[in-house]
């Protein structure tokens, strides 16, 4: 579902356990060699400016995302980038990328960036980018036995940029749901248990605030108490002298 309206939920443990049963009766869980939950590792990219984050606070209809991700178990790289189409749809690209190349764009990758954007803006991409976050989690992929919807369910978050690192609770949960309309079996079965979509809960714009590699974040303080990812002044002073 490279096409696709997404909604993002926080939830704990105990809704999790509640859930996992009747979203068994719509989805198969992906499993490969017996294993279930796998590791992804991803590096993300923005220019000097930051523009890819500030797009998102802003809510830009025009944004982009560029990461390297890489699928750890499996070796297997790719360059991906996402975009906004119309009505809000998630657009993404990708493309096939060395794994011993993680953490580097390359000739080829600028190539993808820049024919994506075209493809879908009309316009050329004028960005440079460079690294600007590192994150690693566990994902568990459920898969619709009817119709194409998918659901991810992301564990063990961390978050790295340069020297500061982050981890999420390990009680909380990221579940994002990928459909044709936004409103798909999964989405049902949180909204039974009272659950709502976390709106700006893009983990790379939560790292980059919670890592405070930007100083404005508050668009996205609701998927950052959500996360107890809030830093207190003790962290504040102590970011402030370190930088």
């Amino acid at each position: 579902m490279l096409e696709r309206f997404d909604n993002k939920y926080i939830v704990r443990q105990s809704v999790l356990h509640h859930a996992l049963p009747k979203l068994a009766e719509h989805f198969d869980i992906l499993e490969i060699n017996g294993q279930r939950s796998f590791t992804y590792e991803t590096c993300c990219f923005d220019n000097a400016d930051y523009r890819s984050y500030f797009d998102h606070h802003q809510e830009r209809r025009r944004r982009f995302k560029v990461r390297l991700r890489k699928y750890t178990d499996a070796q297997l790289c790719f360059v991906e980038v996402k975009l906004k189409g119309k009505r809000g749809i998630t657009v993404k690209k990708r493309l096939d990328h060395a794994v011993e190349k993680y953490r580097v764009l390359d000739t080829l990758a600028y190539r993808h960036i820049d024919q994506s954007y075209q493809e879908l803006y009309g316009e050329a991409f004028h960005y440079t980018l460079r690294l600007t976050i590192e994150m690693c989690y566990q994902r568990i992929t459920l898969v619709a036995k009817q119709g194409g919807e998918r659901a991810t369910i992301d564990s063990n978050l961390q978050f790295s940029a340069g020297h500061r690192s982050i981890a999420v609770d390990p009680d909380a949960f990221i579940v994002e749901t990928k459909s044709a309309k936004g409103n798909g079996i999964a989405d049902k079965v949180f909204r039974s248990l009272h659950q709502h979509p976390t709106k700006r809960c893009s983990k790379y714009c939560i790292a980059m605030a919670s890592l405070r590699v930007v100083d404005r974040h508050n668009k996205f303080l609701p998927a950052l108490r959500k996360l107890n990812l809030v830093p207190n002044r003790s962290e504040l002073l102590s970011w402030s002298i370190s930088g």
